[in-house]
């Protein structure tokens, strides 16, 4: 079975891929209880004009259309920015049960930097969270993307 480093290189390469676009370079996979890819997403945001199109949006959406459900459960979901409030919100509505996720935001995260939505005991689900998983790579990507936009 793949380790959580091994999922989230996959994850960076699809972050990368959002730089081709204009896209903050954020990547998210959603894996299967076999370690199976299901769906992946990268951050659309400028491509597609749509302010939901962050990375994880567009893999749960792709996962639920492969799948032919909307409860994404058994699966792990790994992306390279901590989620936000609307993503967490997505990975909660979907039944996700697992996130891995790389870098910390400080400014928006909602899985421990701001807010910490996933684990909320008063909600109807919580998820089991990996944080910082080749976090110094994906914050790297990060930085560099907007320091190049300075």
């Amino acid at each position: 079975m793949p380790t959580h480093e091994n999922w989230m290189r996959e994850a960076l390469a699809e972050a990368r891929l959002a730089l081709a676009t204009g896209d903050v370079p954020v990547g998210a996979i959603l894996f299967d209880a076999a370690g199976q890819r299901i769906a992946v997403g990268r951050n659309e945001r400028e491509k597609l004009q749509d302010p939901t199109a962050h990375a994880e949006v567009v893999a749960i959406r792709a996962a639920a259309a492969a799948l032919g459900d909307w409860h994404l459960t058994d699966t792990t979901l790994v992306v390279t920015l901590e989620p936000c409030v609307m993503c967490a919100g997505a990975i909660l509505a979907a039944r996700i049960p697992r996130v891995v996720f790389g870098a910390w935001d400080e400014k928006a995260g909602a899985v421990g930097s701001v807010y910490d939505l996933l684990r909320d005991r008063r909600l109807n689900h919580t998820v089991e969270v990996s944080a910082g998983v080749e976090a110094e790579a994906c914050s790297a990507l990060l930085l560099d993307f907007f320091d190049s936009r300075r």
